[in-house]
């Protein structure tokens, strides 16, 4: 009921509320600001979940009070953080990127987000920032596209990454969501960038259970999934590196509304992260809470406590 409640409250508040205004929007109006109460977003999937508990972990200890606030619905939080009903958000670069791009320039705008990491921050940076948000600098975790494909058929074919399955001529029907046909990043850029033989895509969803599980019993030989997927070894499964680099950086970005929480206190607190999370580590944290059935929160606190970012 308090969920609900709180969806309702951010529903009416971000009607009614916006960030900079028209007139000033293409300049950062508003200085740096350093609100005691921070409210933290969360996309509501468990990845999502574990970073904002982390980066609420963090900010009470450096003396600020939170509140994470659940919003799986980016057309609504990403307002609200516009507006600063929330006031930290947990992003993902080339993806957060893409997704303002189409807002200001329309759902047919050429992609800003793509493999290269500093051009990709440049080009987010310079869309949020007339929005009145700043973007922190990226960590090491990046959670993308990715391709998996059996142990023993990667034994069996000498594979470690896209490029040697290229080189393989063999031959892969690849379970993914159906707009995968399409997609430059999946079946056509696989062949493109690698020279990946893709006879077909199995319509199963990106790293669903039906769709490992397909490539688990040989119906299919690889998988669209994602770098975070904590559940491969379950399945007898391994990654093959994108060595040629096909995916977009999407690297772990916090983003603020600057007004509230652009100072160097909130800067400083959460750049503590950046320092020890990896994408292993995402994975793991990812598979305690779906796998083991942890609850977020209790698994940022030992991570961070492990870290010796708490105490």
């Amino acid at each position: 009921m308090r969920r609900a409640l709180c969806l309702l409250l951010l529903l009416v508040l971000t009607g009614c509320a916006s960030g900079p205004s028209l007139e000033n929007r293409g300049r950062v109006t508003a200085p740096p600001g350093d609100s005691h109460h921070l409210t933290i977003g969360s996309a509501g999937f468990t990845e999502s979940d574990l970073l904002a508990q982390m980066y609420a972990q963090l900010l009470d200890s450096a003396g600020y009070r939170t509140s994470i606030l659940t919003v799986s619905n980016r057309e609504l939080y990403e307002p609200a953080l516009e507006s600063g009903q929330i006031d930290v958000v947990p992003e993902f670069a080339a993806t957060f990127a893409d997704w303002l791009n189409a807002k200001v320039h329309g759902a047919d705008a050429p992609p800003v987000g793509s493999p290269d990491l500093a051009a990709t921050m440049t080009a987010l940076r310079a869309l949020a920032a007339p929005r009145g948000l700043t973007v922190l600098p990226p960590g090491r975790a990046v959670d993308q596209n990715a391709f998996a494909v059996s142990a023993d058929y990667a034994r069996a074919h000498h594979l470690r990454t896209l490029s040697d399955l290229g080189a393989s001529g063999l031959r892969v029907r690849l379970a993914a969501g159906d707009e995968c046909v399409q997609r430059p990043y999946c079946a056509p850029g696989l062949r493109k960038v690698y020279g990946i033989d893709v006879t077909g895509v199995d319509p199963k969803g990106v790293g669903t259970t039906p769709a490992k599980r397909a490539v688990q019993q040989g119906r299919d030989q690889m998988v669209l999934t994602t770098t975070t997927d904590a559940t491969l070894d379950q399945f007898g499964l391994v990654l093959l590196t994108d060595d040629r680099h096909l995916q977009n950086a999407d690297y772990v970005v916090p983003v603020v509304n600057r007004a509230r929480a652009g100072g160097a206190k909130v800067t400083k607190a959460l750049g503590r992260l950046n320092d020890v999370l990896t994408t292993r580590d995402l994975a793991d944290l990812n598979e305690q809470v779906d796998s083991w059935r942890r609850l977020p929160a209790d698994v940022a606190r030992s991570y961070l406590r492990d870290k010796g970012l708490l105490t």
